[in-house]
């Protein structure tokens, strides 16, 4: 059960009911992503908490160049795609720019701002 941002047993529920009471409830997401704090970021998921983490270790080992979080890329009809994120690294001798997504779930949504992005720039979105 969801109560107050935390996710909670049933059984912790049914043992505490005066939980309910002293912290608000607060509705689940969509999706059942939990926001993360990580480095001082905050993230919408723990998947994508985890998914920076490893991009900025690769970062630091030099593995990766210029990575960018959230980064905002406008589409034609006025929408835009924000990429969680984006960021060079090297393939063959030569510098490839990766656009990175980290998705538990592919809502309708993004798979028409991932078709419309993939089209306008020319650049397949990697899933994380």
């Amino acid at each position: 059960m969801y109560v107050g941002g935390y996710w909670l047993s049933q059984d912790t529920v049914d043992r505490n009911p005066q939980l309910k009471d002293i912290v608000p409830a607060v509705p689940a997401s969509k999706y059942h992503n939990v926001k993360t704090e990580a480095k001082g970021m905050v993230f919408q998921s723990g998947h994508e908490a985890a998914g920076v983490a490893g991009l900025i270790m690769a970062e630091q080992h030099k593995k990766i160049f210029g990575l960018r979080l959230q980064v905002r890329f406008p589409l034609p009809g006025g929408n835009m795609y924000v990429a969680d994120a984006v960021y060079c690294e090297l393939v063959s001798g030569k510098m490839e720019l990766v656009v990175m997504d980290f998705k538990g779930a592919e809502t309708p949504v993004f798979k028409v701002k991932r078709r419309a992005f993939e089209h306008h720039y020319g650049i397949k979105i990697t899933l994380g």
